[in-house]
């Protein structure tokens, strides 16, 4: 029977490289289904699951109350158009608001898709002071901020770009947490400054208060809008909801995505008001997908469900942990460099490709995986105990320990 099991997974395999356009190096699994924070493939082997989707299903799975809010929503409505209103979406924007601090919403299908909702409106708020065309953005360097044309204009690193030049104009490239860098790239063109709060991609690496400051200030006195990303550092997962609150800072823009719906494809972008009446007018942007109704009941039950059971400072305790057990592993391994990241949104720098210790892991039913070719990164459901905390690390200590 296993056998039988086995060679239907590797068909299923086998059928999906035959199917699906080759743009992911996918591991040779095929998982089926989820229980809490564990995931199951399709021989019934277990995995404790330290990746959520890429920091999406926070609140791990199979939680009754979101999957019976979206049933409900399903028996509903699903979609309906944006020509329309829709509870859901009022409801959601309204709790969003709420616990963001921020003003106004629009809501995406993607992450990507806020950023470039966040680009434009950025855009059209220089365009509508000046009735100008020529305004620069600055993005940092190692940055991420998705694959789609405007995105990836603002993403720091080349890589991901030069196959696909050229990119929107008049971008340019600082150093996060070298405010001189930001300051030396300023200029009378200068319309926004666009920055992850904790950079993901890019080596886990955390905005400092003090740069984030000394950006805020000058982006006041210059009018220059701050769009901070917190599509994977956002929601919980630094112990904030988001990680800019923790500074005493709001920015101009933000956009959001990933645990936004534990599951369900949803971002947004959120503005102040004296953006949201000097930017994007009727006409200016548009979806046909965000905002309806099923995507937007998923969001409005998530922010329940952090209020409910106090997500982020369960992941205040929770993350403190898990800073303790990894800063062991670097006075423990000699292969292990380097600690970084804040909250449940954690990396460990290696000697050696990541890629061979995530491997290893995942033969010993542990899911791990990698932020560059030498960093293992861990993003768990923000549900998880220290109990799960010391399991997998006696996993990974194992996979360390074998060289």
């Amino acid at each position: 029977m296993e056998e039988k099991v086995a060679m239907r997974m590797q068909e299923y395999i086998d059928e999906a490289e035959n199917a699906l356009l080759h743009t992911y190096n996918r591991y040779q699994v095929v998982l089926e289904k989820g229980e809490g924070v564990y995931l199951y493939d399709m021989e019934g082997k277990r995995y404790l699951d330290f990746v959520s989707g890429i920091a999406v299903f926070a609140l791990g799975y199979g939680n009754r109350e979101y999957n019976d809010a979206l049933k409900e929503q399903i028996d509903k409505i699903i979609h309906t158009s944006n020509y329309y209103y829709n509870i859901p979406a009022i409801e959601a924007a309204k709790k969003l608001k709420k616990a963001s601090g921020m003003d106004r919403v629009f809501f995406t299908n993607s992450g990507a898709e806020a950023v470039e909702g966040a680009i434009k409106a950025a855009r059209k708020y220089a365009y509508l002071k000046d009735g100008k065309t020529d305004h620069e953005i600055i993005a940092m360097n190692h940055s991420f901020h998705g694959r789609t044309m405007g995105a990836l204009s603002v993403t720091g690193n080349p890589h991901y770009r030069e196959a696909f030049e050229p990119m929107i104009g008049n971008i340019r490239f600082a150093d996060l947490n070298d405010f001189d860098s930001v300051k030396a790239n300023v200029n009378d063109r200068t319309c926004a400054i666009i920055l992850e709060t904790v950079q993901g991609e890019g080596g886990l690496y955390p905005a400092e208060e003090d740069f984030l400051q000394k950006v805020r200030k000058l982006c006041d006195e210059r009018d220059i809008l701050l769009i901070l990303d917190e599509i994977q550092c956002g929601m919980g997962r630094t112990g904030y909801l988001y990680a800019w609150q923790k500074f005493g800072i709001r920015p101009d823009i933000m956009t959001t995505a990933k645990a936004l719906g534990c599951g369900v494809p949803v971002g947004a972008f959120l503005m102040t008001e004296k953006v949201g009446r000097n930017s994007l007018k009727a006409g200016d942007h548009g979806t046909t997908y965000g905002g309806n109704p099923l995507a937007c009941a998923a969001v409005s039950k998530v922010l329940d469900l952090y209020e409910k059971e106090h997500i982020p400072e369960h992941v205040r305790e929770t993350g403190a942990y898990l800073e303790e057990r990894l800063d062991a592993f670097v006075s423990e391994f000699e292969v292990v460099e380097a600690r970084r990241g804040v909250g449940l949104m954690q990396g460990l720098v290696c000697q050696k490709p990541a890629g061979e210790f995530i491997n290893r892991a995942m033969e010993k039913g542990l899911i791990l995986i990698n932020a560059g070719s030498n960093i293992i990164r861990f993003v768990p459901p923000l549900i998880i105990t220290k109990e799960h905390i010391d399991e997998m690390t006696g996993i990974l200590r194992e996979c360390l320990s074998e060289g």
